[in-house]
């Protein structure tokens, strides 16, 4: 699927509408370039899962837990890290088989057979979103869905 965001709001608007139909064990794996919106795409995620807290990226710390709203909401930035060896190494892969909601930032940094909605039991449930800066204002969001 396709969809434009012309700014920050409606791209967050994109997330809480995610949020709001999320399930247990929902991974997003987001890639784009800096700036593009990921975080902007989190924050609506977190609000549409009911938290109040206040999204920010992970970069520095590799993993942000927000545990305030109907389910977990675990936000990974992988953007430090190069190789799958060092995702694991750092105990990441337990936050891509949560009880809650897991959103990779970089999550190309995992690998494509991690990165798709058919990649068996490491990643089962998984949405791979891209965002694309058109211009300063605009961003084209492309995303699958492997739920039925």
């Amino acid at each position: 699927m396709e969809t434009f965001s012309y700014s920050s709001a409606e791209t967050e608007a994109l997330g809480e509408a995610w949020g709001r139909t999320a399930e247990r064990g929902f991974v997003i794996a987001l890639s784009g370039d800096l700036g593009a919106g990921k975080t902007q795409l989190v924050r609506g995620l977190a609000r549409g899962l009911g938290s109040r807290a206040r999204v920010h990226s992970p970069t520095f710390t590799l993993v942000n837990e927000y545990t305030d709203g109907r389910l977990p909401l675990y936000h990974l930035d992988l953007y430090r890290l190069e190789t799958l060896e060092q995702i694991v190494g750092a105990g990441l892969e337990e936050f891509l088989r949560s009880d809650g909601v897991a959103v990779i930032e970089w999550a190309e940094r995992l690998g494509a057979e991690y990165a798709t909605p058919n990649a068996g039991p490491i990643l089962p449930n998984v949405r791979r979103v891209a965002i694309e800066v058109v211009s300063p204002t605009e961003r084209r969001i492309c995303y699958d869905d492997p739920r039925p």
